[in-house]
Parts: structure tokens; sequence; C-alpha cells
């Protein structure tokens, strides 16, 4: 029998979980909640489409609840909140706050026996995956990571959330010259600065401050403090024609040393290149809530993260089907 998925906000990264959705053999989307009007809604494969205050009332019919909102302001609160009826699943990605992000969660899914999946999606998730098992496997050595270039879904959702802001794209850019470093094996010592720069396309509202809107973007705390950042104010018409699209993607290095005196150098690379940055999160956190099926059936309670879950619980295939055409 499929499990009944319900999904929470139907923006970009909403619509990529009812993608995937459509393409498992085990799961269908039962209904999505919004804060918009329902009607102004349809979903993808016939699913309802409710007001965000009914979701309480489901609490027996949806096995999993996928959160799509933003990590600037919505997951902060909702995730901790719908845990206390759901099993969930979200994608927070404001990596300096995930401890007490996870701290919170884990209080009210123990509290409500739940399982919740926080931060999953490619950085955090199957980056961070990827630097678990490169440390492993390399202990003497460093950590790389570059995103882009590509448009920051969470990035463009903080700058949107500034009062005088109509609409905004942030693409992240890797510094080539640091990229090309690190590739090469050279290990170099990198700040925040000298990775990436950050480039931001912003539309405003015909009184907004102009001024202030960059000073806020600028300033922002684990967004945009630590970046050199450029902010270019355009139409929306300039908008629409030149950003669109939502491709995005980076890569995960480890360069480390092996031998009795390191005289070995070795560099991991994983690297994905995304068309579409919304569609593959929503992808990842699909194949999460399978993984929270299973593991809340067995009777997991509290908060996790991709760290925890075992590999073969994101695959619809048997252990049989996996060790015989993937192993």
């Amino acid at each position: 029998m499929k499990k009944n998925i319900g999904i929470i906000g139907y923006g970009n990264l909403g619509r990529g979980v009812a993608l995937a959705l459509q393409k498992t053999p085990d799961m269908a989307l039962a209904a999505v909640f919004t804060r918009r009007d329902p009607a102004s809604i349809t979903p993808l494969g016939g699913a309802l489409s409710l007001p965000l205050t009914e979701a309480p009332s489901w609490r027996d019919k949806i096995d999993v609840m996928i959160l799509c909102g933003g990590s600037a302001t919505d997951l902060p609160t909702q995730t901790v909140e719908y845990a206390a009826w759901f099993n969930v699943v979200d994608s927070f990605d404001t990596h300096a706050r995930i401890p007490e992000h996870f701290t919170a969660v884990d209080t009210a899914a123990q509290a409500s026996g739940h399982l919740a999946l926080i931060s999953a999606g490619w950085d955090p998730g199957m980056f961070s995956l990827n630097r678990l098992y490169a440390n492993a496997i390399l202990p003497e050595g460093s950590d790389y990571t570059f995103w882009g270039r590509g448009v920051s879904q969470g990035h463009s959702d903080a700058i949107r959330r500034i009062p005088g802001v109509r609409n905004a794209k942030q693409y992240t850019v890797p510094v080539e010259s640091a990229l090309e470093a690190v590739r090469a094996g050279k290990r170099p010592e990198l700040n925040t600065r000298q990775k990436h720069t950050r480039e931001c396309f912003v539309v405003l509202e015909p009184d907004a401050d102009a001024a202030a809107v960059e000073q806020t973007i600028k300033t922002m705390p684990n967004y945009f403090a630590d970046y050199d950042t450029t902010v270019h104010f355009i139409s929306e018409e300039e908008f629409h024609a030149n950003h669109g699209g939502m491709a995005h993607g980076g890569t995960v290095f480890r360069s480390g040393l092996t031998g009795s005196n390191a005289e070995h150098t070795h560099v991991i690379e994983y690297r994905l290149t995304l068309d579409s940055n919304p569609e593959f999160t929503g992808s990842v956190l699909t194949a999460c809530a399978r993984a929270v099926c299973r593991m809340a059936a067995a009777g997991r309670q509290g908060c996790l993260t991709l760290f925890d879950v075992p590999p073969a619980y994101l695959s619809p295939l048997s252990g049989e089907e996996l060790r015989r055409t993937l192993l």
C-alpha cells in the first residue's frame, strides 16, 4: 500500500516534491496545505489543495508531511509545530543554526512520538554525507565546498523577505582560481570570502529605499555578511526575461594525505550540476520521506539528519535488488 505524503507550501520546492512523488512506486501525494487561496492551486496527480489551518485534522491520514517553506522564517517555527502532529521532513539550510534547530525539533518530536528528519537536500544533505564519508576515509586532510554558479533558493527567499523588495534572485559564484587550486591537491587555506562571491538581482517596490535594501542585504548574518556581495536593481521585465531559471550545483572536495610520511596526496571530488535546484531538492526530500516512513514504522522517534539514515532506507528497492544492481 502506498504511503500518503502531504506538502506544506506549494512554491518552487513544493512543486518539485510533487513532481518527484509522481515517479515513486510506493508513495503518493495526498494533499497540499497552503497559506494562499487553495482554489488558486492545482496540485499534480489530483491531490487536494487545502488551507494550512486544516493540516492538523489530517494527522491520521498523512504518513509524512514534507515542509517546503523557507529557512529564514518558516521552517524554524513550522517544523517544530508540525512535528507535534506528523512525521516530518524539512530542508532547513542555515548551516550555522542547524544544531539549535535540531534541538528544538527533537524536543517536539520526542514529546509527540513522531519522527522528524531535518536539513535534507543537497547542501546540507547529499554534500554533508560526502563530507562525512571523505573525512572517515582520509582523516588527515582538508575539506572544501564550492557552490554555483547558481541560484540559491534560501538566499533568494531571505532577500524577498526584506521590506521594499518585490522580487529577487541570488547567484552564488565560486572563485575559479580557488577551486582549481583545490582540485590540483594544493590544499590552500581559504576563508569564506576567498571561496565565493554573491550576486543579487533585485526588483524593488516603487517606494523602496534602494540604499537601505542594499545595506540590509550586504550585512545580513549567515547569508551575505561574510561575502563580497554585488546588488543589482533591475526592472520586473528584465527579471523575468533574464532570471527565470533555477539552475545550481557545486562541488565537495576532501584533499587528504596517506603514507608513513604523508607523502601521497588524494583528492575526493563529488560534484552536482543541477538544471533545477528545487526539483532536485524535492527529489531528495521525497527519498527522505521514504526513509522516515520505514524508520517510524520501526518505532524510531525524535529528530534525525541524513547522517542517521541507513542508505538502503532511501531506496524503493529491496536489499536483494540493491546488492544485485548497485553494489
